[in-house]
């Protein structure tokens, strides 16, 4: 008799040993515990690859072969500009040097294209004085990153918090928020851009109008330059921000409304758990989620730049650059630039890929 009761009892022990938490089953906040080794997910891993390969050839031959359907080209250009002063043999050595020599096929064209890019060589840009398109690119993308980058981080940081607190507390004042900063959203860059300008710099003289850094201050790791540099960045940067944030505190909010309702964040309040627990590691933990991807491309579309930013700022980036290319019809560093900038997206996208897999169990538990 005795052994039939037992029995049970340690059934019992055996289900109490193996007893998942509630609150954490289904959810972002741990790794559920499973036997044996972790299964490595080669399928999904080799079909992400290849996907990601073929778009970085579908976009590497669009962009070679859209540059080529428009009207003229860099040397037309370059030669109006002239006004005749370059002969006839000097204008077939520039379509030699850049690729466009009528007499070669396009698809030969095209596999001379791949086969600078494998050598790493871009080209030259006719637009920069005949200047390396590498070198061209280099010169201008860290003043892009460096603003672009950095108001796009603080837009998410900020954004996304006060979007999680925003929607914790719905009901409540900090509501006011979302209408003011989606409406402050709504507002094109380059006319805030201009406010902006008018009051803080013409009225209040408190930031610079323009560019980078004075004329006359030599660039360097010195404490006058950078000064320069983080005065003259400051009012663009504060200008994206305002204009940025509001997308993702009302995006947070949303998603917050939603994963509140959940089992889990029932059962962690009901369990006795700090609010702020309950909110950063349940609640926002799961809906940052959705955020992640769109914060994953708008890093990649940072090396994009704004030009219309850059262009009320006269700030020296990228986008400002890719906006002389285009009308200089140089298709070498339009190459380069839309080149760089999808691989930025296509980077942008695996980083997003991997953030998922940390962030969420349930997608590494799904691929293996």
């Amino acid at each position: 008799m005795s052994a039939d009761t037992s029995a049970p009892a340690t059934e019992r022990e055996a289900v109490a040993s193996t007893a998942v938490d509630p609150t954490l089953v289904g959810t972002t906040a741990t790794k559920a515990e499973r036997g044996g080794r972790i299964r490595v997910p080669w399928r999904f891993i080799g079909g992400r690859a290849a996907f990601y390969l073929f778009t970085a050839w579908a976009a590497i031959t669009i962009n070679f072969f859209i540059p080529r359907m428009m009207k003229g080209d860099a040397v037309d250009s370059y030669m109006a500009r002239s006004q005749g002063q370059l002969t006839p043999a000097a204008e077939k050595a520039l379509r030699l040097m850049f690729g466009l020599d009528s007499s070669v096929p396009l698809w030969q064209q095209y596999l001379d294209y791949w086969g600078m890019l494998l050598r790493g060589d871009l080209g030259v840009s006719i637009s920069t004085g005949m200047a390396p398109v590498g070198d061209a690119i280099a010169a201008a993308l860290p003043w892009t990153l460096g603003l672009v980058g950095f108001a796009t981080i603080v837009s998410f940081l900020v954004g996304t918090s006060l979007g999680a607190v925003v929607g914790w507390r719905r009901g409540g004042r900090l509501d006011v928020l979302v209408p003011v900063t989606t409406f402050l959203g709504t507002v094109p860059y380059f006319w805030l851009g201009l406010i902006f300008i008018a009051v803080f710099s013409t009225v209040l003289g408190w930031f610079p109008a323009g560019h980078a850094y004075e004329v006359g201050v030599d660039p360097g790791w010195n404490a006058d330059f950078i000064g320069q540099v983080l005065s003259h960045g400051a009012l663009p940067m504060i200008t994206i921000v305002i204009a940025s944030v509001g997308g993702w505190v009302l995006g947070m909010r949303n998603m917050m409304l939603t994963v509140l309702d959940e089992d889990y964040i029932t059962v962690a309040q009901a369990k006795g758990m700090p609010n702020r627990r309950v909110l950063w590691r349940y609640a926002a933990r799961n809906a940052v989620l959705p955020q992640i991807q769109s914060f994953a491309l708008s890093l990649g579309f940072i090396v994009g730049g704004t030009i219309v930013m850059e262009m009320v700022f006269s700030y020296p980036g990228i986008g400002l650059l890719l906006l002389s290319a285009t009308n200089a019809k140089d298709y070498a560093l339009m190459q380069g630039i839309f080149l760089v900038l999808v691989m930025a997206v296509l980077v942008a996208n695996i980083i997003a890929d991997i953030a998922y897999a940390i962030l969420d169990p349930r997608t590494r538990q799904t691929e293996a």
